[in-house]
């Protein structure tokens, strides 16, 4: 099957990339800032991710997202960090929102995750991409990006690369 696209927004998108990056099936993490349609037509950070669904589905890659940003948190940082996953139609909007309800009884809290049309994508200054995998040892990356990737490697291990496999 050919690749796909979607777009994923939640946190920073330095831990959005890494987290993405590190899984099977996925061919391209573009990181970033996603704006949607009015009213949400601010560029918000975020990702667009290149995968082949024979390798991983939808529904994984949208639980990722969900278990590696606060998905139940309405803070006052979503202008800039929306929860968010951005459809390029309407059948991948319709299955997003069907995962998203799915998903739903495995949380506690409300899921404040929106499917939103994707409109327009402009990427990070070239020096902040490949922000993890070009020094993981930085601050930032050992603060916040290494638990996102611990709790991968251990909930979802069958889909990490085998190169983020043991890291």
């Amino acid at each position: 099957m050919n690749s796909v696209r979607i777009g994923f927004g939640g946190g920073c998108h330095w831990c959005t990339e890494a987290v993405f990056d590190a899984l099977r099936g996925v061919e391209k993490v573009e990181q970033g800032f996603i704006r949607s349609q009015a009213p949400d037509d601010t560029y918000s950070e975020a990702v667009l991710v290149t995968f082949k669904p024979a390798k991983i589905d939808l529904a994984v890659l949208i639980e990722v997202h969900l278990r590696t940003h606060a998905s139940t948190s309405n803070h006052a940082m979503r202008g800039k960090y929306r929860s968010s996953i951005y459809t390029f139609d309407a059948k991948q909007k319709n299955a997003a929102r069907a995962v998203l309800a799915q998903l739903q009884n495995d949380f506690e809290q409300e899921i404040i995750t929106e499917v939103l049309p994707f409109s327009q994508f402009k990427m990070s200054d070239e020096r902040f991409q490949n922000y993890y995998g070009s020094d993981p040892t930085r601050p930032f990356c050992t603060t916040y990006i290494d638990p996102k990737l611990k709790l991968l490697r251990q909930r979802f291990a069958r889909h990490v690369s085998a190169d983020d496999a043991t890291s």
